[in-house]
Parts: C-alpha cells; sequence; structure tokens
C-alpha cells in the first residue's frame, strides 16, 4: 500500500502524459501527411484510405481510454485514502477531503487527455473523407 500512496500519482500522470504525447505526435504526422499527399499517387481507392487512416486507431485509443486510465488512478486514490484512515483509527475530515481530492485530479487528467484526442480524431476523420472524395472526383475527370 506505501507504494501505491509514493508512486500512483506519477504512475496515472506519466501514463496520461505518455498518451497525450503519442496522440499529439500522431496527429501532427497526420496533418503533415495530409498536407503533403499526392492523391494521383494511388492506383485504388483502397489504398489511398490504408495511407489516409494510419495512426488514427492510436488517436482513437487514447481518446477512448484516457478516462479510463484516470478513472483507475481515482479509484486508487480513494483506496489509498480510505486504507488510511482505517489504519490511523481516527477520522479527521480535513485528511478525507485531500485524499479524495488529491485522487480525482487523476479523472480531470484523463478527460483532459481524451477531449483534445477525440476532437483531432473526429477532424482527421473528416479530412480523410474530404480527401478520397476528391480522389473519386479525380477519377471521374472532375478535377
Amino acid at each position: 500500500m506505501e507504494f501505491l500512496k509514493t508512486y500512483l500519482d506519477y504512475m496515472v500522470l506519466g501514463t496520461l502524459g505518455l498518451m497525450s504525447f503519442i496522440m499529439l505526435a500522431f496527429a501532427v504526422e497526420r496533418y503533415v501527411y495530409f498536407w503533403r499527399v499526392r492523391l494521383a499517387h494511388f492506383p485504388h481507392i483502397e489504398l489511398l484510405k490504408v495511407a489516409l487512416t494510419r495512426n488514427l486507431t492510436a488517436i482513437s485509443s487514447i481518446g477512448s481510454n484516457a478516462p479510463y486510465v484516470g478513472l483507475l488512478g481515482t479509484v486508487l486514490g480513494i483506496l489509498v485514502t480510505f486504507h488510511e484512515m482505517g489504519q490511523g483509527g481516527k477520522i479527521d475530515v480535513n485528511t478525507i477531503m485531500l485524499g479524495l481530492a488529491m485522487a480525482l485530479k487523476a479523472t480531470a487528467a484523463g478527460l483532459f487527455v481524451a477531449i483534445p484526442a477525440i476532437l483531432f480524431y473526429n477532424g482527421l476523420l473528416r479530412k480523410v473523407d474530404v480527401l478520397t472524395s476528391r480522389w473519386a472526383a479525380m477519377q471521374d475527370g472532375h478535377a
């Protein structure tokens, strides 16, 4: 239990920080790729879709799972707080509230990572739709 008490914040916030870094790196990479992609180089629409959607699954997975990582941190933080209450024998309201507030920051951090990830994912997915539509128009001779 001492291990959790000492390292819980580092583990949860470190994991969320890593998830955020990966998400941002993939989002920037995709935007740069979309800006530079040459649609005429793709002979088939399925090959284009494969190239355009690369790394989008990772961004979506981070957006979907970051709140759960934060929630896990919150649950473990509350567990540590209750364990300390049970060990001490005294119930101090200030200590309880401080422990719960510290635990809830993990959920907030998870949402802080998830919301931009989902926004990036949706924006990138829209760009994939636009680029595939442009490719189809080029094939019909309307571009």
